[in-house]
């Protein structure tokens, strides 16, 4: 209702009472507080549109090497049976290494010096390089570690399906030294997962590095946090636990996750990419993860 003042004349004078102005602040208040919840998960939406493709731009990648060399590229190159520490020492290059001249980035994969250690004085400028194709647009910390030295992945290839040092004996598709043909997957390249996301924390050495930067495993559910079960090597295991252990010191390499709401983004070995949900059952996600467990997976349990 609009009210009607006088002015010094006497003339009637139109204007708002100070109940309706709050009125309507806080009308327009309640519509923009709707409002952008929706705007968030459109934008969220187009960040994991853009997360697919670039598990879906690796696993491209990964086919064409194949059929380059006829094997997939080695998880982690270095001397003997491992394990792999989380450390940077040893030859080191890692697996995303070798996919980059099948990604458009020949040139930084020319700088390499391969003759040397990846973690070489010599390979330190390049390996410092931050290369968006390797980033989830929904990661916070843009893949960048504190300081800024080693520049993350977001994409990590599956080395085992259980809580175990990165070695040559591993039952993922990626591992120390690997070199898995097709004919080595022979659960089937549809229902074995090749490569999936990760929670960049900054505490990795970076994208080029074959450790837990660029490795991971199904020996726990994704997104998992401390306090929960792992399985590892000899059964079940609180995480805690087996972090804390002498004998696992640098060993630990941990599990998947992403910063999209409820799982994370997994590439496939036919190229497709699946949404894996933090609820699926332990159990299922190991065998996606073990190429050559024989078991029969029902596609409606993922």
């Amino acid at each position: 209702m609009i009210s009607r003042k006088r002015d010094a004349a006497g003339r009637p004078r139109p204007g708002f009472t100070l109940i309706e102005v709050l009125g309507v602040i806080a009308i327009i208040a309640v519509l923009i507080a709707l409002l952008l919840p929706a705007v968030q998960a459109a934008r969220e939406a187009a960040r994991r549109s853009q997360c697919v493709n670039n598990l879906m731009q690796i696993g491209v990648a990964l086919h064409n090497y194949e059929g380059a060399f006829e094997v997939l590229p080695p998880g982690v190159v270095d001397e003997g049976n491992g394990p792999i520490l989380d450390q940077p020492k040893g030859y080191g290059f890692g697996w995303l290494v070798r996919l980059a001249p099948y990604m458009e980035m020949k040139n930084v994969y020319n700088h390499f010096n391969f003759q040397v250690g990846l973690y070489d004085e010599v390979n330190q400028t390049t390996r410092a390089r931050l290369l968006s194709s390797f980033i989830c647009p929904s990661d916070p910390r843009g893949g960048r570690r504190d300081g800024h030295e080693f520049p993350a992945s977001s994409y990590v290839g599956m080395h085992h399906d259980v809580e175990a040092p990165i070695a040559a004996d591993n039952r993922g598709v990626l591992f120390l030294n690997s070199a898995i043909r097709y004919e080595d997957v022979p659960d089937g390249s549809s229902n074995t997962i090749y490569a999936a996301e990760k929670r960049i924390d900054g505490t990795d050495l970076g994208w080029a590095s074959g450790t837990r930067a660029t490795l991971r495993n199904a020996g726990s559910p994704p997104n998992a946090r401390d306090g929960v079960l792992i399985h590892a090597e000899g059964g079940p295991i609180e995480r805690a636990a087996y972090q804390s252990d002498p004998e696992h010191a640098g060993k630990f390499v941990g599990g998947i996750g992403s910063y999209h709401p409820g799982g994370a983004n997994t590439l496939f070995g036919d190229g497709s990419v699946k949404f894996i949900k933090d609820s699926m059952a332990i159990g299922t996600f190991r065998l996606l993860v073990n190429r050559a467990d024989g078991e029969v997976i029902d596609a409606n349990s993922y």
